[in-house]
Order: structure tokens, then C-alpha cells, then sequence
């Protein structure tokens, strides 16, 4: 019958050089006091995950109608349009968040229709 194949006769086994975590974590972490203004702006701006839930709920809702080829937003004001009253909090999301098109675009605007 011959032996059991293993995953290893298929791949070659690649063992990593471990390095000294410690030195390589240290110089690529920047000191606290360089952080400017600037940059505590931008992660304040960040989308948190509990918003991109909400955004994807309004994804799933089929409420508010299909949501494929037009932007979250679209979506949006056609819903409002028709009196189904969607979230205003998707609404200020994407008001927010405008220029961000991971943001703007449905689930499934990376996939072909």
C-alpha cells in the first residue's frame, strides 16, 4: 500500500531566521512626542468598525431597495426619495466620509454584475 503522504512531500519546507524581535520593534516605533496635530486628526477621522457594521446592515437591507451599480449614498437619497425613511446616520457616515470610496460604494461594487 505504501506510506501515508504528508503536506511536506508536496511543499518544501521553509524554516524562517528568527531575529531579535525586540531591536527590530524598537527602532521602527516612532517616539510619542514626534505624533503632530495632524496625525491624531486623521485617526479621529477614521471610520470606526461599529460604523462600517451599520454601513454594511444598510448594504443587507433590501428595504431600501437593490444597492448594486449606484454608491451608498444613491441608495441613500432614493430611498428618501420614495418615503422609506433610511437611517440618517448612514446618511452623516457618508457625508463624512465622502472622498472615501471603500466608504461610498456597496459590498458589492468590486464584483461584475
Amino acid at each position: 500500500m505504501g506510506r501515508k503522504r504528508l503536506i511536506t512531500d508536496s511543499f518544501q519546507v521553509v524554516k524562517k531566521r528568527k531575529r531579535d524581535s525586540k531591536e527590530v520593534k524598537e527602532a521602527q516605533s516612532p517616539p510619542h512626542e514626534t505624533v503632530t496635530v495632524q496625525e491624531e486628526s486623521v485617526l479621529q477621522d477614521a471610520i470606526q468598525p461599529d460604523q462600517l457594521e451599520t454601513l454594511k446592515q444598510f448594504d443587507l437591507s433590501w428595504e431600501y431597495g437593490p444597492c448594486t451599480g449606484i454608491t451608498r449614498l444613491q441608495r441613500w437619497e432614493r430611498a428618501e426619495s420614495l418615503g422609506l425613511s433610511p437611517p440618517a446616520t448612514v446618511r452623516e457616515l457618508l457625508l463624512k466620509h465622502r472622498e472615501d470610496s471603500i466608504i461610498m460604494h456597496s459590498l458589492w461594487h468590486e464584483y461584475s454584475l
